[in-house]
């Protein structure tokens, strides 16, 4: 009897792949051009399917790998957008196209892939509810969760438990207290995990971190990062009937009865009339999850949950991984020690709680030294409000209203878009210099859009053959130090905010350490 036998899960574990790797026939031999050996594939489950799930799996699945499982809560949602991908948005030839033969046939390709991802989630076994889906099927090798903010962690961490790797979307949780709880698991269980901040593998993120740390722009002090997100509803009151509608008393409005306070109980009360039953393809409850429960209405699925503090995380959850990542790791920080937050109004519920987040909002962290690095104070602003111009950056050079990041050093800045893209330094005679900084970061593979292969990189990684870009250890403290900007949002206008990061605790205001974590609804636990 064989007592060391090596099974294919044990292979794609991880920790064995590269130890393993000459054991492997070459595809050649076992089986012609374009054959991909069993233990070359892993076995992927997607949870949230039907958004940036689908995103996600195409990359995996052009790149080889099964998706043997599917778990969401609306397939009816699911069906819909894989087959708008497929056929195009509107289902023609849209005139205003890039006319680019190049671009053309990227989407041609895209759109092909697409179509794979169709047949194989045709193919794939469907759940509801993750729960179930874990615990019977039992080929899964790893998991994407790509899901509302509000259910990642039960998710990730349930999965984890059970051995399989996890690529989390961002922003990883929806709260500071589940970013450590994930890391610790994912540590203790050895898995491999990436977070779904796909400019984090780029070739710009790559050059940022190269010339900061080269001392291009000298020591950087300060950093402005801005997103023009929410683009979906946001300091809107929650939906409700008349008789729930907050109370607002005539008389306010200073000569006028159309106080703000009124036209937001008039707003509430017209968005209940949309109230109505279930959609037949949405399991409400599951998509509440640990949250607490709420009367469904059509303003909050799809995508819109975003803007909702039961199940997002606002702008900075969205955009936060996005953009105050390239900073935290070129410029090696950690947990923040101080951090203010203020704000437009928030959406009010009918007991005036925050329900929807503010429109804009900006957040100032600070930043202790680091060896012989000074202290930085990073400035995110969103709701489309934009940072100061530096008087270094040239009058042409616009700043791009859609998001982006200045480092600004004493000798110049360096100005790069959402994701790390087109990455530039200034004055211009600071580029020369750049230009001239050797590659000390390794490059991860790109596809053929010429952007890097983020997802492919995780999968590679969980067979050993590359390193995970962004794994855990490293994207649950940036998460945390996003999150700690909506707490402090939570906190309340005009307090600053003293954090401890080794305990993971507030230091100086005692009520605002319940907004680091939240009380899980009945039936649901980590």
């Amino acid at each position: 009897m064989q007592k060391d036998k090596i099974t294919r899960r044990k292979f794609v574990a991880g920790t064995t792949g590269a130890a393993l790797g000459a054991m492997v026939v070459p595809r050649h031999v076992l089986g012609g051009s374009g054959y991909q050996s069993p233990s070359d594939t892993l076995n992927i489950a997607v949870i949230g399917a039907g958004g940036q799930g689908a995103t996600d799996a195409v990359e995996l699945v052009a790149g080889g790998q099964n998706i043997v499982a599917l778990a969401d809560v609306d397939f009816g949602f699911v069906d819909a957008a894989i087959a708008r991908r497929v056929r195009g948005r509107s289902g023609s030839q849209n005139p205003n196209a890039n006319p680019n033969p190049e671009f053309a046939a990227t989407q041609a390709r895209m759109q092909e892939n697409f179509k794979k991802l169709q047949e194989a989630y045709g193919k794939a076994k469907r759940y509801a509810d993750f729960r179930k889906m874990l615990e019977e099927q039992k080929d899964i090798d790893a998991v994407i969760v790509a899901t509302p903010d509000h259910t990642h962690t039960v998710i990730a961490k349930a999965a984890m438990e059970l051995g399989k790797h996890a690529y989390v979307e961002k922003p990883l949780t929806w709260s500071v207290h589940e970013a450590r709880v994930l890391r610790e698991t994912a540590k203790r269980k050895g898995v491999v995990t990436q977070m779904g901040n796909m400019g984090h593998s780029s070739e710009g993120a790559r050059l940022i971190n190269e010339w900061i740390q080269a001392g291009v722009i000298g020591p950087v002090r300060q950093v402005q990062v801005w997103t023009n997100r929410p683009i979906w509803p946001q300091g809107v009151p929650r939906p409700a009937k008349p008789a729930e509608a907050a109370d607002a008393p005539a008389g306010m409005g200073f000569g006028n009865d159309w106080s703000q306070r009124r036209f937001n109980k008039m707003a509430a009360e017209m968005m209940s009339s949309q109230f109505g039953s279930v959609p037949s393809t949405l399991n409400w409850d599951l998509f509440l999850g640990p949250a607490p429960e709420v009367p469904y209405h059509p303003i909050y699925h799809p995508f819109n949950w975003r803007g909702w503090v039961d199940w997002g995380t606002g702008a900075v959850g969205d955009m936060a991984a996005h953009l105050i990542d390239h900073p935290y790791w070129a410029l090696g920080l950690t947990y923040p020690t101080s951090i203010e937050a203020t704000s437009t109004p928030w959406g009010l519920d009918e007991k005036n709680k925050p329900a929807s987040y503010p429109l804009s909002t900006k957040i100032i962290f600070k930043f202790a030294a680091r060896g012989a690095q000074p202290p930085v104070t990073l400035t995110w602003t969103d709701g489309g409000l934009m940072p100061e111009r530096p008087e270094v950056l040239p009058d042409d050079v616009p700043l791009n209203p859609e998001g982006g990041v200045i480092f600004i050093g004493e000798k110049g800045i360096l100005l790069h878009r959402t994701y790390g893209a087109n990455p530039k330094v200034y004055p211009a005679s600071l580029m020369e210099v750049a230009q001239k900084v050797p590659q000390t970061y390794a490059r991860v593979p790109v596809g053929e859009n010429k952007q890097a292969l983020h997802r492919m990189n995780w999968a590679n990684a969980v067979k050993g053959k590359e390193k995970a870009s962004c794994p855990l250890d490293y994207a649950g403290p940036l998460t945390e130090t996003m999150l700690l900007g909506v707490m402090a949002m939570r906190a309340g206008q005009g307090k600053k905010i003293l954090f401890d990061g080794e305990k993971g605790q507030i230091t100086n205001n005692g009520d605002a350490n319940h907004y680091l974590q939240r009380e899980y609804r009945k039936g649901w636990s980590l």
